[in-house]
């Protein structure tokens, strides 16, 4: 079993508070988050950053495994996910994760592409975890 950690430190109250988050790695680092970086348009980071970062990587990694078992090796892969947060009659919700794919895959046709894409973002670990609509936009270069 493979087990990562991260920690968020906060102090205040919800709007005039201010948090830190680390990941073990140390690629994150005493970051700044808060409301206003949350909902707002102050710099630092958020969680549903945090997430749609862990979906585009672990979808990329996914396709990339798929795209293999298919014979085939991606030249270039570039995911973008989008995360949406909403009010809903239960509290703010993580409603959808929309994930926008280019790739370039020599030797693989289009329908090959799109195929192992729809079978990534079914499996990736992260799309398992998260409970809210995932779609997917795949551009073939």
């Amino acid at each position: 079993m493979i087990r990562k950690t991260a920690s968020a430190n906060w102090q205040g109250g919800l709007k005039d508070g201010q948090g830190k988050v680390s990941t073990q790695s140390g690629v994150l680092d005493s970051e700044d988050f808060g409301f206003n970086k949350r909902f707002g348009d102050q710099p630092g980071t958020n969680p549903e950053e945090l997430i749609a970062a862990a979906h585009a990587s672990c979808f990329s990694m996914a396709l990339s495994m798929v795209l293999g078992e298919g014979g085939h090796t991606a030249e270039h892969l570039a995911t973008e996910a989008e995360v949406s947060l909403e009010k809903t009659d239960e509290g703010f919700t993580i409603t959808a994760s929309h994930l926008k794919l280019t790739a370039t895959v020599p030797g693989a046709t289009e329908d090959e592409i799109r195929t192992a894409a729809e079978t990534a973002k079914k499996n990736c670990p992260v799309s398992r975890l998260l409970k809210a609509e995932i779609s997917l936009e795949v551009t073939v270069g």
